[in-house]
């Protein structure tokens, strides 16, 4: 593979006007799609198979004009203090609502709250049902400005109106905190690399990649139901991972050029090394996500999807655009920062050498500590959005509230019970079942039944005295179905909002434990293939579930116990989002394996090439700490930026993918990995000879690129860099490398990788040259601190 990406990164920087010509075409198909095929997004959720879906079936079936899937919307009144909406001047506005209501585009039914008994007993409260003939996304803007002209007008009567329903979905809006991430990337990156071009060249390809992305996904609405947190999420992700690939390509081809390549050659290692981790990175993350297939969600499944997209996308970018733009940058990307041959190490070297004196004590640190975080998550409690969960000072919320303070907080969560009687009687069936559930507990309420054409079916809606997230509402709907079969002759189904909710977040969380041991399995047979080790997948493995135990804990301390909500302007507590578990263990495994590959394969590269194993934890995570530390603060800001979102699902989503990275790439990889790397001293890369021998070699780093490529032939005159012997005759380079013939000004070195090029001095009359490994000064010396290796050398000694 490194191969084949050494050979696309040179072609990509040769053909940059034409790489650059297809991406901006694929640019421009993606807009002229969005602007063409795009439908609103829908947040209803449902999962095939569930006892609420299999009773919303026998609905459509038995009663299609009810269940005919149309949107609904819930204007629900308040009458000022002290006033009821039964005196004439507050009737005649309701009154007149329900009219202009029922004279809207799209609508088809409005019913009266005066005489179907939706006016609380202290006359305060009301509400009007209106149903629409077309499902909430085909919902016309010209709908939605009549209903908001109706409220409007109704305030103007001196009442309180506000409205419920599905009917105004609150959409995302993240423009704000978009632009604070990338603001912040650039910072970032503008101190990592000390060139505004390095800079710009990873925030440019990141937002050209979430440009096409979204624009696909908006796209996609015209032929699929997508949830509007569909995009939202792949925008954080793809934007996060998309500079992140980019850092790793460009840093590389920093330290290319600082060893005295040409910027094509260059170009091109930097693809088939760093590439290589990037792609395999990438496949890591876009596997967890289309692993999400397994839970039969279906909008889990399109959420994950839609977010692998987002990243293969970026991971193409990485490898093609990139390389390209960089054949425009040409060596104006290194910047002018130089840095003197007595620098002091890096910080990532003195951090290493810090661990590695006290492993022990850093280990029990760091994993006391995340531990510690980790105890709320045995607190775990899931649910689901609905208008309660809506940002405090939308309508849908106020409309929500209103309801609870005039009929009880059961109002909001009705369910509605399908008795199917076969041959019987469906009003004798439904008349049992009704008495069967009003002796159940935490029941304020049975309506009549409301009995099919063909007399087989009926539907009882019953009103909880708890809200839609409580346990005992959870209660009462199992309650419902554990006594289905006591009503001789008939099946009792339920369904409703509410208790599809609770069949979505028992299904998510049933699937969490199963979908975490294929991700956990999944990462150590990938880290056991590539690190060719037992003990270094086995230490990755149980430092992702460490990340993952310590970010469950957070979010439930925050989102769910209300620790330092303030702090996030979270205004409502309740329980964790259902598919956010899920879908954190699938994100955070992709980007563990990220920060791992790019740490732990520069130490076997290191070990591999003979240094002792102390010493090549050291050398090896002071080559990546600084590379990987701008990675996790960049994606960290990115996700933090999310934070400030108004919807409270974006809100926790940024929080827990933003936790999860400080945790894992700051605890787990920069202290915890290189402790324990430490203390398993040459043990870590053990493999047993059997396993070694059937596992294919996929060269993750291009460690056999960079031997193919350094090692100069065997010929007379030649002896590779880093011998103490001077070569035989000026001017013999590798074959097919670039010459530099000697001169009595110049002589011809290796760079210490085989690269030919002309030394900066030649040896004096009467002195040979010969390699050694001195470090370069300037340049080399400078991006050798970002992770690289200074060339080598050529000094003048007698021989």
């Amino acid at each position: 593979m490194a191969t084949f990406l050494y050979r696309l990164g040179r072609f990509a920087f040769r053909r940059r006007w034409l790489v650059t010509a297809l991406w901006m075409a694929v640019l421009a198909a993606a807009l002229t799609g969005a602007a063409t095929l795009s439908k609103p997004t829908s947040d209803a959720f449902s999962i095939p198979g569930t006892p609420s879906q299999e009773a919303i079936d026998l609905l459509t079936e038995r009663f299609p004009q009810a269940s005919a899937g149309g949107a609904s919307a819930r204007m629900v009144f308040a009458a000022p203090a002290g006033r009821k909406l039964t005196e004439p001047e507050f009737r005649a506005v309701v009154s007149s609502a329900v009219a202009q209501l029922r004279q809207a585009p799209q609508v088809t039914s409005v019913s009266d709250p005066f005489t179907g008994g939706a006016v609380n007993e202290a006359g305060a409260v009301g509400f009007v049902q209106a149903s629409y003939g077309v499902p909430a996304p085909e919902v016309t803007a010209a709908s939605r400005d009549a209903l908001t002209g109706v409220v409007d007008r109704a305030r103007a009567g001196g009442l309180t109106v506000e409205v419920g329903g599905d009917v105004l979905q609150v959409q995302s809006e993240n423009s704000l905190t978009e632009v604070i991430g990338v603001a912040v990337a650039a910072v970032v990156l503008v101190i990592t690399f000390g060139s505004l071009v390095a800079a710009g060249l990873p925030l440019l390809t990141a937002l050209l990649g979430i440009v096409i992305s979204v624009c696909a996904i908006t796209a996609a609405t015209g032929f699929l139901t997508l949830s509007s947190t569909t995009p939202t999420l792949a925008l954080m992700l793809g934007l996060a991972v998309a500079i992140d690939y980019a850092l790793f390509i460009v840093s590389r081809y920093r330290n290319e050029l600082a060893a005295g390549r040409d910027p094509e050659e260059a170009a091109g290692r930097a693809v088939g090394t760093a590439g290589s981790a990037v792609v395999f990175a990438g496949l890591t993350v876009v596997i967890a996500l289309a692993a999400l297939l397994v839970v039969g969600v279906p909008f889990l499944t399109q959420m994950g999807l839609a977010a692998a997209g987002t990243v293969t996308v970026a991971v193409i970018i990485a490898l093609t655009l990139l390389p390209a733009m960089l054949g425009f940058a040409g060596r104006r990307i290194t910047g002018g920062r130089q840095r003197g041959s007595q620098a002091r190490p890096a910080f990532g070297v003195r951090w290493a050498r810090l661990i590695a004196r006290r492993p022990v004590a850093a280990l029990l640190i760091g994993v006391v500590g995340l531990g510690v975080v980790a105890i709320p998550a045995l607190d775990l409690h899931l649910g689901m959005p609905d208008d309660g969960t809506a940002a405090p000072a939308s309508t849908q919320r106020k409309a929500y509230d209103l309801l609870a303070g005039g009929f009880g907080a059961g109002f909001n969560a009705p369910l509605t019970v399908v008795v199917d009687a076969g041959a019987g009687s469906a009003e004798a069936a439904a008349a049992r079942a009704a008495g069967l559930i009003r002796g159940l507990d935490d029941v304020a309420a049975v309506t009549p039944p409301v009995v099919n054409a063909a007399g087989d079916t009926a539907l009882l809606t019953v009103i909880p005295r708890s809200g839609p997230g409580d346990d005992a509402t959870k209660d009462l709907v199992h309650a419902i179905r554990r006594h289905s079969g006591d009503v001789p002759g008939a099946t009792v189904g339920v369904t409703g909002l509410t208790a599809i909710n609770i069949d979505i977040s028992a299904k998510l969380g049933d699937a969490l434990l199963p979908y975490l041991a294929i991700v956990v399995g999944l990462a150590f047979a990938l880290l056991t293939l590539v690190f060719r080790s037992l003990l270094v997948p086995l230490k990755a493995t149980v430092g992702f579930l460490l990340s993952v135990a310590a970010t469950f804990g957070a979010v439930v301390a925050v989102f769910q116990w209300g620790w330092a909500a303030d702090l996030i302007g979270l205004e409502q507590t309740g329980p964790v989002i259902s598919f956010l578990p899920i879908f954190l263990v699938g994100i955070v495994f992709g980007l563990a394996m990220d920060y791992q590959v790019f740490l732990v394969t520069r130490m076997r590269e290191d070990f591999v090439q003979g240094a002792d194993a102390r010493q090549a934890v050291i050398t090896g995570f002071g080559h990546g700490a600084r590379v990987v530390t701008a990675a996790a603060i960049i994606m960290i800001s990115v996700f933090a930026g999310f934070v400030l979102a108004p919807d409270p699902i974006v809100k926790s989503i940024g929080f827990a993918l933003g936790i999860a990275v400080l945790f894992d790439a700051i605890v787990v990889r920069m202290t915890i990995v290189p402790a324990v790397m430490t203390l398993f001293g040459r043990a870590a890369w053990w493999l047993p000879a059997w396993l070694d021998r059937i596992l294919p070699d996929v060269d993750v780093e291009g460690e056999k690129l960079r031997h193919l490529l350094d090692t100069p032939p065997a010929s007379e005159g030649t002896t590779p860099a880093g011998k103490d012997t001077a070569p035989a005759s000026e001017g013999t380079t590798p074959a097919g490398k670039d010459t530099a013939p000697a001169s009595k000004d110049k002589a011809t070195v290796y760079a210490g990788d085989g690269t030919a090029h002309a030394s900066k001095n030649a040896a004096p009359a009467g002195q040979a040259t010969a390699f050694t490994s001195g470090t370069e000064t300037g340049e080399s010396q400078a991006l050798a601190d970002e992770g690289g290796e200074p060339g080598h050398v050529a000094e003048r000694v007698p021989v």
